[in-house]
């Protein structure tokens, strides 16, 4: 199936979305790495995280007049977040953006949560930068410009592809053992 949501978003949504369902978000979405995971673990989230979806992507960022423009942005490999992400994902988080799935102990956080992960394409950065209408604020740009969290205005962005729903499925996992 195909769903259009609105962040922030409920657990009734996203207890709904399957494996291979294609999922487009409008409203706001967080960009956040390792070592942002890291910080929101050891000193707490900079947002609200109750409905959040965060997208594990490095934008590149152009700067002017103190004004940022969002260059590209696409997924970065998820599996480095395994270590913190259950914890994000219990602070309220809805729903992970990236690629190549995660963890057992993050699976059974979406599980607890009623979350999901969205595959997002390795590649196709300039297409999901079409999605972002403005950068609405960044956290901890001490980070680095990668690693900072970027609050992004979005619209219709997408496509991205339930991978791991909050029933437990994991069609990472499933692929691996030679399923449909």
């Amino acid at each position: 199936m195909e769903f259009k949501l609105k962040t922030p978003l409920s657990g009734g949504e996203t207890r709904k979305l399957r494996v291979k369902d294609t999922v487009h978000l409008s409203g706001t979405i967080y960009t956040a790495r390792d070592s942002a995971h890291k910080r929101m673990v050891e000193e707490g989230a900079p947002m609200d995280l109750e409905g959040a979806v965060i997208f594990h992507a490095g934008p590149i960022i152009q700067e002017e007049d103190g004004q940022y423009r969002m260059v590209a942005v696409g997924p970065t490999t998820s599996t480095r977040m395994n270590p913190y992400q259950a914890q994000v994902l219990d602070g309220g988080v809805k729903a992970v953006i990236g690629k190549g799935g995660m963890d057992r102990t993050t699976m059974e956080a979406l599980k607890r949560n009623g979350a999901v992960f969205l595959s997002a394409v390795g590649g196709c950065a300039a297409l999901y930068v079409q999605a972002v209408k403005r950068i609405e604020h960044v956290f901890w740009l001490d980070l680095g410009v990668p690693e900072a969290i970027w609050e992004l205005e979005v619209e219709n962005f997408g496509p991205l592809i339930v991978t791991m729903d909050s029933t437990g499925r994991d069609l990472y996992q499933e692929a691996r053992q030679g399923g449909e």
